[in-house]
C-alpha cells in the first residue's frame, strides 16, 4: 500500500480510538442469548471458543464462528445468542447495567473475575467484546461507511493480537487500561484495513479514489492542510491535469465535487477542535481555512444546523456515550 494511501486513511483512522473502552470476556453455556441495548456507537465482538449468532432486528441471523471478528455499528440494539431460536434472557442497558427481561439486576451474580462474567466458569462459548465511544467527527466519516454488521475472519497474522488482548484482560497492572485500549485499536484497524482492501467489500468511493494518482494526490493535499485556501484550479495544477478533468474525475470516484468534500473535511476537523475548551472559534476557523469566526459559523450552521458555539454546548450537556458489552 502506498504512502499516499496510508497518509489519507491514517487521518480518518485517528477518530475511532479507544479511550477507557469497556472490555469483557463472557463465558457462557447454552442456552444463552444477550440483548445488547446499550446504544454504543461501535462494538467489536470476537469468538474465542464456540459459535454464536448475531441477530439484528431487520436482518437475517449471521453466524459468528471461532476466530471471526464482528464490528457492529450502533446505536440500534442487537442480540447475540447460542442459537437464533434462543430467546434473550439477559439485557445489557446503557451504562453497562445488566438485567433480566423483567429488570432484575444480574451484574454481580454473573461476575466471574476481572473483566469476566457469564453463567459458567468453563462454558462452551467464550466471547471477547469491546465497545468504542466516538470522540471524533473525523472518524465518523470512516465509520459511517461501514455496514451495520461487518464479520470477517481473523487473519493468521492477527491471531497473536487477539490472544494478547485476551491475556491482558485478566490483568490489573498499572497502565492496564491504556494497554487494552491500544490492543483493541490494533485489532479494529486491522479488520477495517482488510475490509477496505477487499475488492468485493463495497468500500466507499473516497477509499477507492486514494489509489488514483490524480484524485489520491488531491485528497492527500486537502487532508494534510485544510487551512490552505484550496481551489480546484490549484489542486488541478498540483496533480497535473486540467481543472475540468480533476473536477470530473474527483466527482466520479469520490461521489461529490472536490470543494464539497473539502468543506465537509474542514467542518469535521473543526468539530473535533471545538472539543478543546481552550480553543476559541476564531482559532478553530484559522486552523481549518476560514477567514473569520463568522465565516466558519455560517458554514457550520449551513451544513450542521447549529453554530460552533451551540455545537460546543452540546458536548458538555450530551450524556456520555455508553460503552457496551
Amino acid at each position: 500500500m502506498s504512502t499516499l494511501t496510508d497518509d489519507t486513511l491514517a487521518s480518518l483512522l485517528q477518530g475511532p480510538r479507544a479511550r477507557g473502552a469497556f472490555l469483557l470476556r463472557s463465558i457462557l453455556d447454552p442456552p444463552w442469548a444477550l440483548r445488547i441495548a446499550d446504544r454504543a456507537p461501535l462494538s467489536l465482538v470476537t469468538m474465542l471458543r464456540g459459535q454464536a449468532w448475531i441477530l439484528r432486528d431487520e436482518d437475517e441471523p449471521q453466524p459468528l464462528r471461532p476466530g471471526d471478528v464482528a464490528l457492529i455499528r450502533g446505536p440500534d440494539p442487537y442480540t447475540i445468542a447460542d442459537d437464533p431460536a434462543t430467546a434473550p434472557h439477559v439485557v445489557i442497558h446503557p451504562g453497562q447495567r445488566c438485567t433480566t427481561l423483567r429488570g432484575e439486576g444480574l451484574s454481580e451474580s454473573m461476575r466471574l473475575g476481572v473483566r469476566t462474567w457469564g453463567n459458567a466458569t468453563d462454558g462452551a462459548a467464550v466471547i471477547l467484546s469491546g465497545t468504542y465511544q466516538m470522540h471524533s467527527e473525523v472518524g465518523r466519516r470512516l465509520l459511517s461507511a461501514l455496514p451495520p454488521l461487518l464479520i470477517r475472519p481473523v487473519e493468521e497474522d492477527d491471531r497473536a493480537l487477539v490472544s494478547l488482548l485476551e491475556d491482558e484482560l485478566g490483568k490489573t497492572a498499572p497502565g492496564q487500561e491504556l494497554v487494552l485500549d491500544r490492543l483493541l485499536d490494533l485489532v479494529m484497524v486491522r479488520i477495517l484495513r482488510a475490509w477496505l482492501a477487499d475488492p468485493g467489500a463495497g468500500a466507499p468511493g473516497w477509499y477507492r479514489a486514494q489509489h488514483d494518482p490524480v484524485v489520491g494526490t488531491a485528497l492527500r493535499l486537502m487532508h494534510a492542510n485544510p487551512a490552505h485556501p484550496w481551489t480546484v484550479a490549484e489542486l488541478a495544477a498540483k496533480t497535473g491535469v486540467s481543472r475540468a478533468a480533476l473536477a470530473r474525475r474527483f466527482t466520479a470516484l469520490v461521489g461529490e465535487p472536490p470543494m464539497n468534500y473539502l468543506t465537509e473535511w474542514r467542518l469535521a476537523v473543526a468539530a473535533d477542535l471545538l472539543r478543546d475548551p481552550d480553543m476559541t472559534v476564531a482559532a478553530v476557523a484559522r486552523r481549518v481555512g476560514y477567514s473569520s469566526p463568522f465565516a466558519l459559523s455560517a458554514a457550520f450552521k449551513r451544513v450542521r444546523g447549529v453554530s460552533p458555539l451551540e455545537y460546543r454546548r452540546t458536548l458538555t450537556t450530551r450524556p456520555q456515550q455508553p460503552l457496551g458489552v
